[in-house]
């Protein structure tokens, strides 16, 4: 069984910080403009690309509460693992550009209106600020919405940078302050990207859950009553929240009923202790041979014992 969660109160958190954040990026781009500060164009960039990250973060919400159908067997989940993947690499281009523009202004200086880059950032503050607690408690449990709570962890701190950078700037009156702020927001950027692109790659390319190690799995599901070895074993992402299972077990050649027992008590253990509930369980009587083609059984065994290999499923 699978259940979806609408998110709705997320989703709402979403939707008016997307409305804020991009009314703010426009604010920012006038006063950056009106200042002359690279740091506040930026940083509206970033905002930018923070709206962006809020919209895609809001549709992959939507997708991902979107029951399985015929063609779509085990619904959407990765939709908001594909869409914090997009995010992430919108965070890597739009950084390049902010390196471009800070070296052209480090040959080229040009003075800046403090004032103005110290009010905006003080606002930005209150902002990314009020967003990040709004997702607290939904980044916990979903790639996506960590994804866009890690592009207001990015703005927050690149606002503290401008701020305390334009007080630099009014204490000094040294104009290359402002491209230098520039790139350390551009190496904030591609910071705040690189976990998110790590992990998201990896639910997209079916690799092992972060925080689990096959060897431990096999270890545990081995000393279940019952189980004689474990082989043939996959675990994977469906989502961001969503483990799945499925592999080949050794069992003595037992009554169904027992093979049962066997059953519920690997499905507890891999519910209780891995999170994993989404599991195919292949139960087997005689060793296979793995070969390319996956594990086959040898045809002379598979004919003296008088039955196939039953699959026994959990959803």
């Amino acid at each position: 069984m699978h259940s979806h969660s609408h998110g709705g109160g997320t989703g709402r958190v979403l939707w008016w910080s997307l409305l804020a954040t991009t009314v703010f990026a426009v604010v920012e781009i006038i006063a950056g403009i009106r200042a002359h500060s690279l740091a506040l164009l930026s940083d509206a960039g970033h905002n930018f690309t923070d709206a962006l990250a809020l919209f895609l973060a809001w549709f992959g919400l939507y997708l991902q509460a979107k029951p399985a159908n015929e063609t779509k067997t085990f619904g959407y989940h990765r939709a908001g693992v594909l869409t914090a993947f997009i995010n992430a690499l919108t965070l890597v281009a739009i950084a390049g550009w902010i390196f471009y523009e800070s070296y052209a202004r480090l040959v080229s200086p040009q003075p800046v209106h403090e004032t103005v880059m110290m009010a905006v950032a003080a606002a930005g503050l209150v902002l990314n600020g009020g967003i990040m607690w709004g997702l607290r408690f939904a980044r916990r449990h979903d790639i996506n919405i960590r994804s866009a709570f890690v592009h207001m962890l990015g703005d927050l701190l690149g606002s503290m940078g401008i701020l305390i950078g334009a007080a630099a700037i009014r204490y000094t009156g040294w104009a290359q302050i402002d491209p230098i702020l520039s790139m350390l927001i551009g190496v904030l950027i591609i910071w705040t990207a690189w976990d998110i692109i790590k992990e998201s790659l990896n639910i997209l390319l079916e690799g092992l859950p972060s925080g689990l190690e096959l060897q431990a799995v096999i270890s545990a599901m081995r000393e279940v009553e019952g189980v004689m070895d474990v082989h043939d074993l996959h675990i994977w992402c469906l989502g961001s929240n969503t483990r799945a299972l499925s592999c080949h077990v050794l069992i003595d050649d037992l009554p169904p009923s027992t093979s049962e027992r066997t059953l519920h008590r690997l499905n507890d253990l891999l519910s209780e202790r891995f999170h994993i509930r989404h599991t195919t369980v292949q139960f087997e009587h005689v060793n296979c041979a793995v070969s390319e083609n996956g594990c086959v059984i040898p045809v002379d065994m598979e004919e003296s014992h008088g039955h196939g290999h039953p699959h026994h499923h959990q959803h």
